[in-house]
């Protein structure tokens, strides 16, 4: 008896620890959560500014990510317009690519103030709908991104195992993105 007692005592409290100060609402357990959250910390790139843990976290991976990928000669040739810009000075697109990006991976990472108004991923990813995007990518280009999303994480010391949640966000995607 004194045994099922504890065994439920326990139970109760592990219950309480998963709730928080509201108990309708449980603790968010989402990957936007684990990568920082709704928190807000002083914006490195604007110091009057503050922004969520969680959307910095992802916005420098997102940036990193984005110079690893232009440094990489298999994915350069999926970007000529854009590295043909930010060549001539114009970092207009890139920012824009920044935003949608950082954007989209907040709102696929479970953060819940913000909204992705990009294109589509397959449409994002056809030259015959998206006169940005040069070609049309395999399955070994998408394997050569995600590894450059690898890199770009690592720089910015995402821990491994968020990396592999990140990693199977990406393998949801393959199926609209690769198109050849």
């Amino acid at each position: 008896m004194r045994k099922q007692v504890f065994v439920m005592a326990a139970a109760v409290a592990m219950l309480a620890v998963a709730c928080k100060k509201d108990s309708n609402e449980m603790v968010d357990n989402s990957l936007y959560a684990k990568l920082g959250g709704s928190a807000m910390v002083a914006d490195p790139t604007n110091s009057a500014q503050m922004i969520e843990k969680g959307r910095l976290g992802l916005r420098s991976v997102v940036d990193s990510s984005i110079f690893v990928i232009a440094a990489d000669p298999k994915m350069q040739p999926f970007f000529t317009p854009l590295l043909t810009e930010v060549t001539a000075g114009n970092t207009t697109n890139l920012a824009i690519l920044s935003k949608n990006l950082t954007d989209f991976f907040c709102v696929a990472t479970g953060a819940k103030n913000f909204t992705y108004s990009g294109l589509g991923m397959a449409a994002a990813h056809d030259p015959a709908r998206n006169p940005r995007m040069a070609k049309k990518s395999t399955n070994a280009d998408y394997d050569a991104f995600v590894a450059d999303v690898v890199i770009g994480a690592q720089k910015n010391k995402v821990p491994t195992e968020l990396i592999q949640e990140v990693g199977k966000l990406l393998e949801t995607l393959r199926s609209v993105i690769v198109q050849q």
